[in-house]
């Protein structure tokens, strides 16, 4: 997210410029490691011209983009509560600001042609897929005719998408689904019968975003259905991945988490699995320098085994250290 405070963080006066490289400069090396490398934008980069603002209707300085790709981001899911805050015009303002990065965006489109496409990514001979869905867009109307702009979470919808890619041949399908209730570390009813229901469908990892606190992970099997009815399904699901970065403080949401989970393809079965899931929990720092707030994403477990961040006090590293040992209880409270 980008909240006011974090727009000015980045400007210079002297160029009229904004730059956010810092901002995830001490986790890049973490990212590196991945082959896709998702990230929720919960902005529209719509331009200048229709103001840079926070909440509650957001508006970014195209630079962002600038500053995941270099971070080593490759897909954005754009379908969000917030993809309509500048209108039509900002999600196709949105959509040519990172695909001209060479981002790919998932869950807006442009046109009903685009929006009929699934996106496969092939890495290391393994042809994933990617989807994205949100519950709503904060009231905002869709405009009329215009459905194709933000994908809406529509259970029937989302199967026969699943179903599509499966036949398109892809490997391993990943769901991106912005739901859930705000501020609750938990998982609500509704978002655990919904995951149950796409991994049986063929999902193999759901990605969860909106309550902007970090919500537990889990590994289900469960029997399939529909296409692939009968064989035991093995999905992993993290409800909510919290606040990646974000003004937001106190409850838990300055932490978030960088979810990996390694594939590896058999063959000559060419048959996927999941081998490895590892939950890095990360926190945003926030602190004044130049008399506004800088931030910065640090992997908690990293920062904690040095130490050596000259900003960061004792007791902030003892509460960190603290934080740390509760929230990876936290993550695997679901776990049988």
């Amino acid at each position: 997210m980008m909240h006011g405070s974090q727009i000015q963080s980045g400007y210079d006066p002297t160029t009229q410029t904004y730059r956010y490289d810092s901002f995830f400069e001490p986790v890049r090396d973490i990212l590196a490691q991945g082959d896709w490398v998702i990230a929720n934008l919960e902005t529209p980069l719509a331009g200048a011209d229709l103001e840079y603002t926070g909440y509650p209707r957001f508006n970014a300085p195209d630079s962002l983009a600038d500053a995941l790709q270099a971070a080593g981001f490759n897909i954005l899911t754009t379908a969000n509560n917030h993809s309509l805050d500048r209108g039509e015009i900002g999600i196709l303002n949105t959509l040519k600001t990172v695909q001209a990065r060479g981002l790919y965006p998932v869950g807006t489109d442009a046109s009903p042609e685009e929006a009929q496409q699934i996106l496969i990514l092939e890495k290391q001979q393994i042809r994933m897929a990617m989807l994205a869905y949100t519950y709503g867009t904060n009231g905002i109307p869709i405009p009329e005719a215009k459905g194709y702009l933000v994908s809406l979470i529509d259970e029937a919808k989302i199967i026969q998408d699943i179903a599509e890619a499966k036949r398109q041949g892809a490997d391993f399908v990943t769901v991106m689904l912005h739901f859930g209730t705000e501020y609750q570390r938990q998982p609500n009813a509704e978002q655990q019968r919904l995951v149950a229901v796409l991994i049986r469908a063929g999902a193999d990892v759901i990605l969860g975003s909106h309550p902007h606190v970090v919500q537990p992970y889990e590994v289900l099997e469960l029997v399939g259905d529909g296409a692939i009815k009968g064989g035991v399904r093995k999905g992993a699901v993290i409800y909510s991945m919290g606040n990646f970065i974000s003004n937001q403080r106190g409850g838990y949401k300055e932490f978030g988490v960088i979810f990996q989970v390694k594939v590896r393809k058999k063959f000559p079965e060419q048959t996927t699995e999941i081998t490895d899931i590892k939950a890095l929990l990360t926190w945003v720092y926030r602190y004044s320098a130049s008399g506004k707030y800088q931030f910065r994403v640090l992997p908690l477990q990293a920062l904690l085994t040095t130490q050596s961040d000259p900003l960061i006090s004792a007791g902030q590293y003892a509460q960190l250290q603290s934080d740390l040992d509760q929230m990876n209880r936290h993550l695997t409270s679901l776990f049988p």
